[in-house]
């Protein structure tokens, strides 16, 4: 008989639980599903949001999250999702039915100055960011660069989306990083 220990961790999102299966979970990237339609892409993130009060799923390297529904209650939702994601693990199907979305959003191509700065942002944030805001079971992703006003579009996802303190650390962590390394860059903000 197969066991598996699934550990869970309380995010700084009092709506979101971070699962850790103990295994890898997505190799490439990161994954976030929004809605149950989104789900349908992954048997586990399908699994998930069939249990009801499931309102988003996110995939990373080691991790998952889950957010709930305002008025769902932990202690009533977190063994569902413990069998869901145990049931997932142990039966061999794969965790995407399609291989999209392996982290940056960023459709747009730059051109010498600014191919640069993207570049550097970029780095910076697949090596400090990122790697820290896993932790909180969370991503952050480029999304865009506006050249003219030095303005960084970054996408929270994960535990970061929607959380009380995700605009703190967007202002004071994120952009204050990138604002020291990155000199180019006055301001970011949040996409949607």
């Amino acid at each position: 008989m197969f066991r598996m220990f699934i550990q869970t961790e309380t995010t700084p999102n009092p709506e979101v639980l971070k699962f850790l299966p103990g295994r890898e979970v997505l190799a490439d990237g990161a994954r976030e599903f929004r809605t149950p339609e989104e789900g349908e892409a992954s048997p586990l993130a399908d699994a998930l949001f069939r249990l009801g009060d499931v309102t988003r799923v996110f995939f990373g390297p080691d991790f998952l999250t889950v957010t709930k529904g305002e008025d769902a209650q932990w202690p009533h939702l977190k063994a569902p999702i413990l069998a869901a994601i145990m049931d997932h693990f142990t039966s061999g199907r794969p965790l995407l039915l399609d291989q999209v979305d392996s982290g940056h959003d960023d459709d747009g191509v730059y051109d010498g100055e600014a191919a640069q700065i993207v570049s550097e942002i970029k780095e910076l944030l697949d090596t400090r960011i990122r790697p820290a805001v896993a932790q909180d079971g969370g991503d952050i992703v480029f999304s865009k660069f506006e050249p003219a006003t030095g303005v960084v579009w970054l996408h929270m996802r994960g535990a970061c989306s929607g959380c009380p303190s995700s605009s703190a650390t967007l202002k004071s962590g994120v952009e204050n990083m990138l604002k020291h390394y990155v000199p180019e860059v006055t301001r970011v903000e949040q996409t949607l």
